[in-house]
């Protein structure tokens, strides 16, 4: 399948009879490696199956998912912009899917459809494989929207020292730190939040952190979420930048570098998220015969 031809953005299950039909869902969508990616997995594991692409208009995403849905479809990966029209598609969420207020995979199970999110499980394999220590970490999240709140959860359950949200709206933070609070004391992580301006006075940050995940759309537009200045309170030759753009050196991956600091693009996590989804539709049973990491060395290759 080629996906830059645009006959090929509008997935029917019912051109596939006899197998089991995926796809993901986004606008715009022809970019999307999920394809390739579970192409990979379903080889690996000897699985029939097969993956296609999805773009609805914007105002249509729940005409082309019902649609999708009755025609055979088994499960669906959902992108930017869709993840709120698919919590609300959903008839059912799970705990993590709920905490994140958006929906990245939808499977259907005795007529009813189920949503998840995959993000954050994602994120947390991917610097789990990469070395990074996040038991008794400090780490600072730069954002406060919907990629933060997908990947809250998961950060917090690893138990680190600290989690700073830090974000241009002090008030979007703060309404994340309210969110998650509970979930936080369970794992007692001192939980907080600050502006983005706090991040440039070394008075008010005296501590360095350990990981630095950027979780704002900053890179998709060469710039960074930080100022030279912060970047040069926040990066320590001991620290690790996680962007979770992929496939370029983003400017905040930049600025880390120039400090001597460790850095990722968030291919990874794209790759684990959708490992993640793989296994809620063809079966856990199946954790073993599927590859990840060696998926994302061919991607990066």
């Amino acid at each position: 399948m080629n996906p830059a031809h645009s006959n090929d953005l509008h997935t029917d299950p019912a051109q596939f009879p006899g197998v089991d039909v995926y796809a993901v869902a986004g606008n715009p969508i022809s970019h999307s490696k999920s394809p390739t990616i579970h192409a990979r997995f379903a080889e690996q594991s000897k699985q029939k199956i097969h993956y296609g692409l999805l773009q609805p208009a914007l105002d249509e995403f729940k005409a082309v998912a019902t649609s999708f849905f009755a025609n055979g479809g088994k499960g669906m990966n959902v992108t930017v912009p869709f993840k709120l029209d698919a919590q609300s598609f959903a008839d059912e969420l799970t705990a993590r899917a709920q905490l994140a207020g958006a929906v990245n995979t939808l499977h259907i199970e005795n007529g009813k459809i189920f949503g998840d999110n995959t993000d954050g499980a994602g994120l947390v394999r991917d610097l789990l494989a990469q070395g990074i220590q996040l038991q008794g970490s400090r780490i600072l999240l730069l954002g406060a929207g919907g990629a933060s709140r997908g990947v809250l959860g998961p950060l917090l359950a690893q138990s680190p020292k600290a989690l700073l949200i830090v974000n241009r709206s002090h008030s979007k933070a703060d309404e994340l730190v309210r969110l998650f609070s509970p979930l936080a004391q369970s794992h007692q992580v001192s939980l907080q939040a600050a502006n983005l301006d706090a991040l440039e006075d070394p008075n008010r940050m005296p501590t360095a952190f350990d990981l630095i995940i950027n979780a704002t759309a900053a890179g998709l537009s060469n710039e960074s979420a930080l100022s030279d200045l912060a970047a040069s309170h926040i990066f320590t030759p001991q620290s690790f930048a996680y962007d979770m753009v992929y496939g370029k050196v983003t400017p905040l991956m930049q600025q880390a570098l120039h400090r001597g600091a460790r850095v990722s693009d968030g291919l990874g996590m794209l790759v684990e998220q959708a490992a993640d989804a793989f296994l809620i539709w063809r079966g856990a049973h199946l954790t073993e015969a599927i590859n990840p990491r060696a998926v994302l060395a061919e991607l990066r290759a």
